[in-house]
């Protein structure tokens, strides 16, 4: 019994351990199940963790330096505008030119022999050959070897075919005319940055836009892709149309080289504007450079004299003198001026102010009128009438012609000239700046003064960009004829413009200047130049020039021609009245302007003075005869009788009306032809005087110190802005 139980026992176990192994499996499988899903569920949970650190926790920083190194912004270069004549002639444009360069790193790569490809390259491109070795040295990926070279220098370089020297497009601004309008354009450099000129003044709206452009970029930083490469609005800048007249400016550039050279002088100005608008058709200085090729002249030669040479004017001044005196009416037109000077030996033609010497160049023993002073260029006459007029009064006008202050054109370098304070002046100064010496002004300023004489006393403000268009051709901006104020009354001026139509005539200062067929109005200058190291002035430097306008009777151009230093001969009229005379007959016939006369100018300024002296006898006889004014009855308190303002100008009847504290409305423009209340009426203090002008008949005398409303101005079709300033 116990073997059987103990065969049992023996047996029990063998039986489970047959059942063992299966149950050890599943039991394992089910445990290794569990690892897995929870290695999964550990793997899931970490996958969403990081999705959630990188797409909302660190998603917008991850974003932001994805766009950083895939979307870079790109900064397109812009296509400069273009600069044109009034009449669209390319003068400034841009055009695309090829650019070598050098990957030095791949050529070290590849074994070129860096030393015979710069003798190549320095052989087709005239180039140094130690400097192209040094570039192509360097370890760098890319070098400059030549910026904006020629189609034939690059094809030769492209026929090299060295290894890691490539070719690119570049913008490279080029002037088509060469030197013409060279000061007035100056140049760009080989970034395409203006340096001189309008190129810089105007860099802005020339530039264009340069805003950065989004692009997609490699991971070497090249461009793959951007949507606005393929707009040109991207970058285009705007085109720019002067007031230039190409064929005016060809000829005064023509005309002034050939002057200076006549004369062998050191250097010329010239400016021609349209005296109605203010336009600058033609500003030119010599010596004169290529802008193409800047660095081949002198620096000096690459300054615009015409605005920032400051030069005495001379006798040129003399007609602001006699029209600021006219104006203030200190002196008649026909008084009489005692020339002869004060010299103790008796010397004709020498005043002594102190210990200093006032000389005539034409001396004259008898008495001059005004006309005469202009036509005779009488520096004693000249410095009689700024005494008449005074310190203060001779400023304020020279200031309000413009002198003593930038005329505002958008070029750089622009001087305002040399004008001390009334203040400052000695009694030697008031008679010296009346006949332009101890000042100084600058070309353009003499012809922007000179324009007011011939339009009528209104003072335009000069420009010389007429409108700014967009890459689209439309219009951004358009400069409008604007008067800077009134200098000097109407009337006034066209009396002096017929006085100085005498100076080109027979016996005048500057016969050289005349024009056939056309009465010409102007002045001659000759100015000792100051010397700067001993003091005074040079004994044998001087300045010529000629200011005028032409026709005198409707002025259609001013020209001021100034010649720096000539050796020839020195007097203006000689030197610059010849230019002046090439310079108008070439552009008055370019212009179509017909010929009005060709009479002595002297003989018709005769004419129009008597017949101005007649009418004017009349007028004072009808005066005398008129009947007193009758006054009604004696005022009261509070009343005063009202004046007789008949045949008085607009300025003279208020200054009267405002004496006697009454108010005034005007109607009309001239002389005073009615009023309402009547003469002699007697009115509270206060009333308003109603005034009816009618302009005088044509050749009446009228007040050289009255204002009057000036001519409406000739704008051939524009629109004429008029801005009055004090």
């Amino acid at each position: 019994m116990k073997r059987k139980e103990n065969r049992r026992e023996h047996e029990a176990p063998a039986a489970s351990a047959e059942v063992d192994p299966s149950a050890r499996r599943r039991r394992w499988m089910r445990v290794r199940i569990g690892l897995l899903a929870s290695l999964v569920l550990v793997g899931a949970v970490l996958v969403t963790r990081r999705a959630w650190e990188l797409t909302i926790e660190h998603g917008p920083a991850l974003r932001a330096m994805a766009e950083q190194q895939q979307l870079r912004d790109i900064r397109l270069a812009p296509k400069r505008g273009t600069i044109y004549d009034r009449h669209g002639a390319e003068l400034a444009v841009s055009v695309d030119v090829e650019s070598v360069f050098a990957n030095p790193r791949l050529m070290r790569a590849r074994g070129v022999d860096t030393d015979r490809a710069a003798a190549d390259l320095a052989r087709v491109l005239d180039l140094d050959r130690a400097v192209i070795a040094t570039r192509l040295r360097q370890d760098r990926y890319f070098v400059w070897i030549e910026r904006q070279v020629s189609p034939v220098e690059a094809d030769a370089v492209r026929s090299l075919a060295i290894e890691g020297v490539q070719m690119t497009d570049e913008a490279r601004r080029f002037y088509p005319n060469r030197e013409l309008a060279a000061h007035l354009l100056g140049f760009a450099n080989v970034d395409g940055v203006g340096i001189e000129g309008l190129e810089l003044s105007m860099e802005e709206r020339l530039r264009g836009a340069v805003d950065p452009v989004p692009a997609v970029r490699d991971r070497r930083g090249r461009v793959v892709f951007s949507d606005q490469l393929l707009d040109e609005r991207a970058a285009q800048g705007d085109d720019l149309y002067l007031t230039i007249d190409k064929t005016i400016q060809h000829v005064v550039e023509r005309e002034l080289a050939l002057g200076v050279q006549t004369a062998e002088a050191r250097a010329g100005s010239v400016v021609v504007m349209d005296p109605q608008t203010g336009e600058i058709l033609a500003m030119a200085s010599y010596p004169t450079f290529n802008p193409n090729e800047p660095g081949r002249s002198p620096t000096e030669n690459r300054r615009n004299r015409a605005i920032a040479d400051r030069l005495e004017p001379g006798s040129t001044i003399k007609p602001f003198t006699v029209s600021a005196a006219l104006a203030a009416g200190v002196i008649r037109p026909d008084q009489l001026f005692d020339v002869s000077g004060n010299d103790p030996h008796g010397t004709v033609g020498r005043m002594h102010i102190g210990d200093d010497v006032i000389r005539d160049t034409h001396p004259r023993a008898e008495p001059i009128t005004a006309s005469e002073v202009l036509i005779y260029s009488s520096n004693i006459g000249a410095a009689l009438i700024g005494n008449d007029l005074g310190r203060h009064r001779l400023y304020r006008s020279f200031r309000r012609f413009g002198f003593g202050e930038p005329t505002g054109v958008p070029l750089p370098g622009e001087t305002g000239g040399v004008l001390r304070h009334h203040t400052r002046w000695y009694d030697l100064d008031l008679a010296t700046i009346s006949f332009g010496q101890g000042m100084s002004a600058t070309t353009l300023q003499l012809a922007t003064a000179m324009s007011a004489i011939a339009n009528g006393g209104r003072l335009m403000e000069p420009h010389l960009v007429a409108r700014i268009v967009d890459g689209h051709g439309t219009l951004v901006e358009e400069a409008l004829p604007r008067v800077e104020r009134q200098v000097i009354p109407a009337r006034t001026a066209r009396l002096v413009a017929d006085m100085l139509t005498a100076v080109t005539g027979e016996g005048g200062t500057g016969p050289q200047a005349a024009i056939d067929g056309y009465l010409v109005a102007g002045k001659t200058g000759t100015a000792q130049k100051a010397d700067h190291r001993r003091g005074g002035y040079a004994a044998d430097l001087y300045v010529a020039s000629f200011v005028g306008f032409v026709p005198a009777q409707d002025p259609r151009l001013v020209i001021a021609v100034v010649i720096d230093e000539p050796m020839v001969n020195h007097y203006g009229g000689p030197v610059a009245g010849p230019v002046f005379r090439r310079i108008g007959q070439a552009t008055l016939r370019h212009l179509g302007v017909p010929a009005e006369t060709g009479g002595d100018a002297l003989a018709e300024i005769e004419r129009r003075l008597a017949r101005a002296e007649r009418a004017g006898a009349r007028a004072e006889a009808d005066a005398d005869a008129a009947p007193p004014m009758v006054v009604e009855r004696e005022p009261r308190d509070g009343e005063v009788v009202v004046p007789d303002l008949a045949g008085r100008t607009v300025r003279a009847a208020l200054l009267e009306l405002r004496r006697v504290g009454l108010a005034f409305r005007v109607e009309g423009t001239g002389l005073v032809l009615a009023q309402d209340p009547s003469p002699g009426a007697v009115a509270p203090r206060g009333t308003t005087v109603r005034l009816v002008l009618e302009r005088a008949e044509a050749g009446a005398r009228e007040p050289v110190a009255a204002s009057a409303a000036p001519r409406a101005p000739r704008t051939r079709g524009r629109t004429l802005t008029t801005v009055v300033r004090p």
